[in-house]
């Protein structure tokens, strides 16, 4: 039996990766060859063939079908396993919406599981690398130490998944919160021109190029698609759990169910959006008063000193 030490373990595992790499690179690499007649033929029938359906699937010899089919017992076990344990399924779905993400709760699961299997393989990667240079010698702390390790590593791994989502999260809310006051204001232009809230909010979505415009295009689809503009609307608002957006989507539903003038209602929305936008920008400058003060004192401040001072102590070093 040949004893598995640190330095082979690691081998074993770039061995593995290697191997798992070159395979993939494989797979992706294009078929040399003339395609056949059927083979040109079969985008062309895929509505009327089932043949020309399976010809124009994807084939790939790559091993993550096989895995797939193999670690997804596996994988699912995991997912319900995070799902028990850290909870949140709300917030994270939330997030996935916010974020503007088109993976669904049990794909974040199974990222949440990846990064677990990656912070925890890093974490043991590093102890053994700690036991081979020789710092730990006994074998009870060698185990302790590879044990946390490897804890450690599989919590940094969900939380660090968790923080990528939560940015994502946050960026495009700012981006979201930044076009509008912009929207609300073409939204009243449109509606105060005679159109109605749907032609309107079809028009901003069509001219439109931000995230709000695409939001508000989903809208517009469900709206075509047969469900009510309202139910659409409050979909909108539940989802994307943005209070500016909220606030706007609760007026014009409570306009609509009673009847209100919406140009008035989008008028005063607009003229609050952009006081919230004014606010927003003073106390972003308020709260970089400070940071701008970082380049002044560390910067210039001693430029300016050096050159007062340095001609004084030059004449004084010459003897003048």
């Amino acid at each position: 039996m040949v004893p598995v030490t640190p330095l082979l373990g690691a081998a074993l595992l770039a061995g593995l990766g290697l191997g798992t790499g070159l395979w993939l690179l494989v797979s992706l690499a294009p078929r040399l060859g003339r395609p056949r007649l059927a083979a040109r033929l079969a985008p062309y029938l895929v509505d009327v063939s089932a043949e020309a359906r399976a010809m124009t699937t994807a084939r790939r010899s790559d091993p993550l079908p096989v895995m797939d089919a193999v670690l997804s017992p596996l994988a699912e076990q995991g997912q319900r396993m995070l799902a028990a344990t850290l909870g949140g399924d709300q917030v994270i779905r939330t997030r996935l919406r916010q974020s503007g993400s088109a993976v669904t709760l049990a794909g974040h699961r199974t990222r949440q599981l990846l990064g677990a299997l990656l912070g925890a393989a890093l974490g043991l990667a590093l102890a053994l690398a700690a036991a081979a240079n020789g710092s730990m010698t006994a074998g009870a702390p060698v185990v302790v130490t590879a044990i946390a390790a490897v804890a450690a590593g599989g919590i940094g791994g969900i939380a660090a998944t968790d923080a990528l989502l939560t940015r994502a999260a946050r960026r495009r809310s700012a981006r979201i919160a930044e076009e509008f006051p912009t929207v609300v204001e073409f939204l009243a232009l449109s509606v105060a021109a005679g159109e109605s809230i749907l032609e309107a909010l079809r028009r901003v979505a069509r001219t439109g190029s931000g995230e709000l415009a695409g939001e508000l295009d989903r809208v517009v689809q469900r709206a075509a698609a047969g469900q009510p503009l309202a139910a659409a609307l409050a979909e909108l608002r539940d989802d994307l759990a943005l209070p500016a957006v909220g606030r706007l989507i609760d007026q014009v539903l409570a306009a609509l169910d009673r009847g209100t003038p919406l140009a008035e209602v989008l008028r005063a929305h607009a003229l609050d959006a952009r006081d919230e936008s004014k606010r927003r920008l003073l106390e972003a400058a308020g709260t970089r008063e400070v940071a701008m003060l970082v380049p002044l004192v560390f910067l210039i401040l001693p430029v300016t000193v050096l050159f007062a001072v340095w001609p004084g102590l030059m004449v004084l070093q010459l003897g003048f």
